[in-house]
């Protein structure tokens, strides 16, 4: 018990805090909006953080891959498994609310008052596809860079700079040093930033809440059945077929025998980082090759998270259907698609890490900034099924880069291999 409360304390504060503000928005009402100055406070400084925090973390995460044997083909191989899953993950989380839609339309204009709606313009110019495909990927000039308006914009220049500085290499290195201590003195800040996470949450979730009143509690209520629905199917299905792909009959009963351990550190720790060793120690259990092992698993961590994929599509549906827009085009479910890719790519591996994706998704479909602390209640009360999907995810993906690179054989060679060392 003492173990399950320090893991968790910081989740349970948060949800304290937030059931607390959501009591005091039922009480009070339209009055409760007196303590939206505190939540100002919150979201301000996450808007100054943004922009130097995403270049760090994704420049550093490419900078500094280096130094790995079969480096082509075990990237190429891990490039296809993390599309294909985070893939299959998106459209389950589509399929899911398009059955259970986690909120019912609601009106949003007595909230109007203390939202920030994009600013009306004058009529422009109408912009061709390939036209928007330029102003969605690139800007005109760097310093558009340093906005959170322009949050794709800035992760394609992030990209570009940590592939460029790994390929210098020697000359290189200085910077890959550069970006590893700024990402690790960022995500400091925010860590101290996020212990004024529960006042500033608790804040602007009762102004909300006395603004919409019930039907957003029931909301949530409803995304986190569905999210624990679909994390059930994921889990024990998904997983299970993953396994038999990359080994069979034999793959599934390596895989579930080792993956105890990654899932009950995962759901205790509610941490992708910190289940890294763990889940370097199941992988090799499992067979699978050193060099493999070491590239598939931090960097999983980093940039691989199939919860957080479906989490970003519940987060964007419930936006949708609470702003009135449509769900169901096509147009709509591919870009619901590509954001959500997106949203697991940039989230934090570490607790309360998901603020990262959840501006995304306001910056790509250009929502008010200020509704940032609805969908980060959502965030918050998945985090331990999120994180259960995120990391103990990357051992079976593991599983089926081996498979990728090594042959179909890969696993009774390694198994083998494994009981004539035993021997010896």
């Amino acid at each position: 018990m003492k173990s399950f409360i320090r893991n968790y304390r910081f989740t349970l504060i948060l949800l304290g805090s937030i059931l607390l503000g959501g009591a005091i928005g039922l009480i009070f009402g339209p009055s409760a909006q007196i303590l939206q100055p505190l939540g100002d406070i919150f979201l301000n400084l996450l808007f100054m953080m943004i922009v130097p925090l995403v270049f760090f973390s994704i420049s550093s995460a490419i900078g500094n891959m280096s130094g790995m044997k079969r480096l082509g083909k075990i990237m190429g191989s891990i490039l296809v498994v993390f599309f294909l899953t985070a893939f299959i993950a998106a459209v389950l989380g589509i399929i899911g609310t398009s059955i259970i839609n986690p909120i019912k339309e609601a009106d949003i204009s007595s909230i109007k008052s203390f939202m920030t709606t994009p600013e009306e313009t004058a009529p422009t110019e109408e912009i061709t596809f390939l036209g928007q495909l330029v102003n969605t990927f690139t800007v005109s000039d760097f310093s558009l860079l340093l906005s959170k308006s322009n949050m794709l914009q800035l992760i394609v220049f992030s990209v570009l700079f940590g592939i460029a500085t790994a390929l210098a290499g020697e000359k290189g290195k200085p910077i890959a040093a550069f970006l590893s201590s700024g990402s690790a003195v960022f995500m400091k800040m925010v860590g101290i930033i996020m212990y004024y996470a529960p006042i500033g949450l608790g804040a602007y979730f009762a102004s909300i809440i006395g603004q919409l009143g019930p039907q957003l509690l029931e909301g949530y209520a409803r995304a986190f059945i569905l999210y624990l629905v679909i994390t059930g199917i994921y889990f024990f299905g998904f997983f299970t077929l993953y396994a038999f792909i990359a080994g069979g009959n034999l793959g599934v009963k390596v895989f579930w025998k080792n993956a105890i351990t990654p899932s009950v550190s995962a759901l205790a720790t509610c941490s992708s980082a910190a289940c890294i060793p763990i889940n370097l120690t199941a992988v090799r259990k499992m067979g699978v090759p050193t060099d493999i092992a070491e590239t598939i698993v931090p960097l999983g961590a980093n940039t691989h998270k199939d919860g957080s994929v479906i989490g970003g599509v519940i987060k964007i549906v419930f936006l949708f259907a609470l702003f009135g827009k449509e769900t169901t085009s096509l147009t709509s479910i591919l870009s619901i698609l590509a954001v959500s890719f997106l949203v697991g790519a940039v989230m934090g591996a570490i607790p309360g890490g998901g603020m990262i994706g959840e501006m995304l998704i306001l910056s790509v479909f250009g929502l008010p900034p200020e509704v940032l602390p609805i969908i980060a209640v959502i965030s918050t009360i998945i985090d331990a099924p999120a994180t259960l999907l995120n990391s103990t995810g990357n051992t079976v993906c593991a599983m089926l880069v081996a498979r990728m690179v090594e042959g179909k054989n890969w696993l009774k060679d390694a198994l083998s291999n494994k009981n004539n060392e035993a021997r010896i």
